[in-house]
């Protein structure tokens, strides 16, 4: 590092200054970032850089990877070709996601397909209809009551709404014992922490906002009721062993005793985002099992917030294809170039949603700089489950080591 300038020496410094000057075109886009003041001090002043010249500074900087350029400044490091190359190889799906986004802000036409497979490192692919329409016959044996599914399944979630003076305590309660699961499991830093928040006016249900220094801010949105068959998956996902657990671990073991400054910002439109969906909504059943509803009714029946367990982990398990209804949104809107008017009917019937709600998952999907973050959660949960596979030791792998998308098909 240039100590005077407070700069990342090499290609790091580079992959962090680009991040920081593409993250002031596009709000969001800088996730967290606790690294060297220097960059960001720099990135704030002035006018953004125009996007023709990122574009250019991100091809440059794939042409220097590629041709062994260093990394940084690790004077009195040894670290093996291996991990060298990994390394590097990690950094680059990096920069061509970033490379992507700079693109696109340039006014460059940039299909939906590359830039899930540019920016994400995955291929999406559409889930065909007759597996969700299985999933709705599922669900609706599943289900209590008789009559239309769409009703049924909307009035059976909503009668699970947790009323707000009783979210601070029941997200106590889980987040204690997700912590102790986890740091059984996985050994947390000592020092980390997590505040939880409550807030309205927000486009999500929750949100973890990594401060650096081992501690995270985690926001549940209540604009809409927060439903308790939801509860235990959003905290294992924003906090243990999801976001906060991830972020923590990787600023200990990498940025702290190995001095991989890059893993110090956390950008969108990259592959590390693909893996922190994907390992954060595998989190739960990580933890507690496949079927965690007994150990989350522990918790949620004594502060008297209704969670009927049995009923919730058929209604899980017939449902969760699902999820994959979003993913298809978005190929109807930007492969087929569907109507959005369209899109959302066939979202409020594949999903099984009211129409109000359907136009909020297709406006998320219209907004062109989170089209294709859909298909980190979409793509990344089943690829995370078939790397995990059950085994523990393989999800501290998510949790501590540098992987792109292809390690885990490999592996």
């Amino acid at each position: 590092m240039n100590a005077a300038a407070g700069r990342p020496a090499g290609e790091v410094g580079r992959y962090i200054e680009l991040g920081l000057a593409l993250g002031r075109h596009i709000d969001g886009f800088v996730d967290a970032y606790y690294g060297p003041p220097g960059p960001a001090t720099r990135a704030a002043a002035g006018s953004p850089l125009p996007p023709d010249k990122l574009v250019a500074e991100a091809r440059a900087l794939v042409a220097s990877l590629d041709a062994g350029t260093e990394l940084d400044d690790q004077t009195g490091v040894i670290e093996s070709d291996l991990v060298t190359a990994s390394r590097r190889r990690w950094l680059r799906a990096q920069v061509v996601g970033l490379l992507t986004t700079a693109r696109k802000l340039s006014g460059e036409s940039v299909g939906y397909v590359e830039e899930v497979e540019s920016c994400y490192g995955v291929r999406p692919t559409p889930v065909p209809e007759d597996e969700i329409a299985a999933a709705h016959q599922r669900l609706a044996e599943a289900l209590p009551g008789t009559g239309p599914i769409a009703e049924r399944l909307i009035a059976w979630r909503e009668s699970h709404v947790v009323a707000p003076d009783r979210l601070p305590d029941a997200i106590s309660s889980l987040a204690e014992d997700l912590r102790e699961r986890t740091d059984r499991l996985f050994g947390l830093p000592d020092g980390e922490h997590v505040d939880f928040e409550l807030v309205s006016d927000k486009p999500w249900s929750g949100f973890n906002t990594y401060l650096g220094n081992l501690r995270s801010r985690v926001a549940v949105n209540t604009d809409l009721p927060v439903l308790s068959i939801s509860l235990a998956h959003l905290v294992a996902h924003e906090a243990y062993p999801g976001h906060h657990t991830e972020h923590s671990r990787k600023e200990v073991g990498l940025v702290r005793r190995r001095r991989w400054l890059e893993e110090s910002i956390f950008l969108v439109g990259t592959p590390q985002c693909l893996i922190a969906e994907g390992l954060a909504d595998l989190g739960l059943e990580t933890v507690v099992g496949p079927r965690p509803e007994n150990v989350v009714a522990g918790h949620l029946h004594p502060l008297g917030i209704r969670y009927d367990a049995d009923v919730i982990s058929a209604v899980s398990e017939a449902g969760e294809a699902l999820g994959a209804v979003r993913g298809n949104a978005a190929w109807r809107l930007y492969v087929d170039e569907a109507d959005p008017d369209v899109v959302v009917d066939e979202v409020a019937r594949w999903s099984l949603l009211p129409r109000a709600r359907a136009e909020k998952a297709v406006e998320f999907l219209l907004h062109p700089t989170w089209r294709a973050y859909i298909s980190c959660y979409v793509e990344g949960l089943p690829l995370c489950r078939r790397f995990v596979g059950g085994d523990p030791t393989r999800f501290a792998r998510l949790l501590t080591e540098q992987l792109v998308p292809a390690d885990l098909v490999a592996a």
